[in-house]
């Protein structure tokens, strides 16, 4: 029954001659990757307005605007600058390919742990933010929207388990029904404004009885919080491998592609904002209100609101490819567990999709689904890779030999001052409000990667074959074995353990240790009754323990053992075929298993006894 389950939600296994099929053309590329920085709009204006609104009141819709060219200048510069690195870096990676080869391993970790921050930051804002528009309309569902992100974020996790194919077919309709929603409103919008102008502003005291003054901080402050808004501009570099071929020149549309949709829809409806003056604080999002606004309690209002959900829920779809893809990428360098580099049944990366969506979860739980809460958190990562991405690129342009590398030069410069000086920025203005996490963070990654790295390097170094090995290994050696049967009693697993023990070797030991003196007196009649010269060891065990003595006596025979013999510890397990009969039987032997392994000069071997679960 479980095993059909499991079939139905992630799909019949995929071969890997099936691979090429599960890449993204240019339509699906473009709606996995366009959801994440597209949906922002669902909260970047927002952010901005929340910084000036109680300071400088209805001036704040000014201001909204001009912050907002300010970003999408950013957003110019970042395109052609990321454009670039998909040139030079066709095999992927994004900012930590370009930073380890160009500025040394540990800023490439830096790099890393950056994007693998802002990746799992995406999943708790974006879902968070797609709830959120839901509960906009329906306030009733307010009061469970943790539940409601953490539940979006396992189905989103199911979807991608299903492989990459699949989830960009289901991901592009959501993806270009808002493009639709949204060109319709921005378009309606300003003509409605124009032809009729705007209705009543509804504004607040929080708004009317803001005293404060404009100042550059707090221009600063607000362009910081605005600049969510590009998060997620860099998937397309990070996954230029998982596009069909020619898949950089597939890469390279798809951002020009995303750029352009940021650039209308981030633009829009900023403009929008500005002309029909949405209120905060509410319970409503800014974009609820704006499309209120435009096509008051119709249809098309809650069409933007559910595609608004929707696509904000998407936009983890960006961090469910990026995340398993540079995980993947870090894994095959050895700075993180090669489990990463594993395709499951359907050829995604399925460790990296658990891991992400489990801290994600753990993430909107400990924050309470707020977005205004995680979005500190959000901005520090990505622009530091940023930073560390141009950087990377300009050292790589004057190392290279190709025509036209000072032109590249110069665009890689500008797009590092700029990305420097919006780092500094966020982390001055965000520092208090949460960053400081991501800034201890950052290091602890860092360090832990690199640990991994050399916990492989050690593994590697002792387990190498050298000529000499080779040479003086003779493979005929002959050992004497001596095998020690844990028991608890007899029955036919612990029999057939030791009818295929004493097959090996004359040299048998049955061993048991029990709490029990009834238990052990029943063992030794029996073993009586068996007329067998192995050897029966039983140990009564006053204090309750079984795995200590038994270690102990096993610890006492191997220390005493010569080079020449070989102390082998048989467990006999028998199996049931059942999910729930595994669960209902003590697990000893998995323990002392586990404590045997670290015994240098102790094998250990596994008998397994299968039940038959009909019977």
């Amino acid at each position: 029954m479980l095993k059909k389950l499991i079939k139905i939600l992630f799909g019949e296994p995929l071969s890997n001659e099936q691979a090429a099929g599960e890449k993204y053309n240019i339509p699906f590329g473009l709606a996995v990757m366009a959801s994440d920085s597209i949906s922002s709009v669902a909260y970047a204006g927002q952010e901005i307005l929340f910084v000036l609104i109680g300071v400088l009141g209805l001036a704040s819709y000014y201001w909204l605007g001009w912050i907002s060219l300010m970003i999408i200048g950013l957003l110019f510069i970042l395109t052609i600058s990321y454009i670039q690195i998909i040139k030079a870096y066709p095999q992927g990676g994004g900012a930590y390919i370009v930073a380890k080869e160009n500025l040394g391993t540990k800023l490439g970790l830096v790099a890393a742990a950056s994007l693998l921050i802002d990746y799992i930051l995406t999943v708790s804002v974006s879902a968070s933010s797609g709830v959120a528009a839901i509960t906009s309309a329906f306030p009733n569902l307010q009061p469970h929207a943790v539940k409601l992100v953490i539940i979006s974020i396992i189905i989103l996790t199911i979807l991608n388990l299903r492989g990459v194919s699949e989830s960009s077919k289901i991901f592009s309709i959501p993806t270009y029904l808002f493009i639709l929603g949204m060109i319709l409103l921005i378009t309606y919008g300003v003509i409605k404004y124009f032809l009729y102008g705007a209705p009543t502003a509804k504004v607040n005291s929080f708004a009317t009885n803001a005293t404060g003054t404009l100042s550059i901080f707090l221009i600063l402050r607000a362009f910081s919080s605005g600049c969510s808004a590009l998060t997620g501009l860099e998937a397309v570099s990070n996954a230029v491998p998982s596009f069909k071929e020619p898949s950089q020149k597939n890469a390279k549309i798809v951002m020009i592609l995303l750029s352009g949709l940021i650039l209308f829809i981030f633009g829009g409806t900023s403009l929008l904002a500005r002309f029909y003056h949405p209120v905060l604080p509410s319970n409503a999002t800014i974009l609820s209100q704006i499309t209120f606004s435009v096509f008051g309690n119709s249809f098309m209002y809650y069409f933007i609101q559910i595609t608004t959900a929707i696509i904000s829920l998407m936009a983890c779809n960006t961090a469910f490819t990026g995340f398993p893809m540079l995980m993947s990428v870090i894994a095959k360098d050895g700075f993180a567990p090669r489990q990463f580099t594993i395709k499951g049944k359907r050829l995604s990366l399925s460790i990296g999709i658990v891991v992400l969506s489990f801290i994600s979860g753990i993430l909107v739980f400990i924050f309470n689904a707020d977005v205004h809460n995680l979005i500190p958190l959000y901005s520090v990562g990505v622009f530091l890779s940023f930073t560390l991405a141009q950087t990377g690129m300009i050292i790589h342009w004057k190392n290279s030999n190709e025509s036209g590398w000072r032109k590249c030069v110069v665009i890689n410069s500008i797009g590092m001052i700029v990305t420097f000086i919006t780092t500094i920025i966020i982390i001055h203005e965000k520092f208090l409000e949460g960053a400081w996490i991501v800034i201890i963070l950052i290091p602890i990654l860092v360090f832990t990667m690199s640990s991994v790295w050399n916990h492989y390097n050690k593994v590697a170094e002792q387990l190498k074959v050298l000529k000499s090995d080779l040479e003086n290994t003779s493979l005929g050696k002959k050992f004497t074995h001596i095998v020690i049967v844990p028991i608890a009693s007899l029955n036919k697993a612990s029999l057939s353990a030791l009818q295929y023990a004493r097959s090996i070797t004359d040299d048998v030991i049955a061993l048991s240790v029990s709490a029990n003196k009834d238990e052990l007196e029943k063992l030794k009649i029996k073993w009586n009754e068996l007329n067998t010269d192995i050897l029966l060891i039983s140990k009564y065990s006053t204090y309750r323990q079984v795995i200590t003595p038994l270690l102990q006596y096993l610890d006492t025979i191997a220390d005493a053992a010569s080079d020449t013999e070989k102390i082998t510890v048989l467990m006999p397990q028998f199996v049931t075929h059942t999910w729930w009969g595994n669960l209902l039987h003590n697990h000893t032997g998995f323990f002392i298993r586990e404590n045997l392994l670290r015994k240098s000069n102790i094998i250990i071997s596994t008998y397994p006894y299968h039940l038959n679960d009909d019977k």
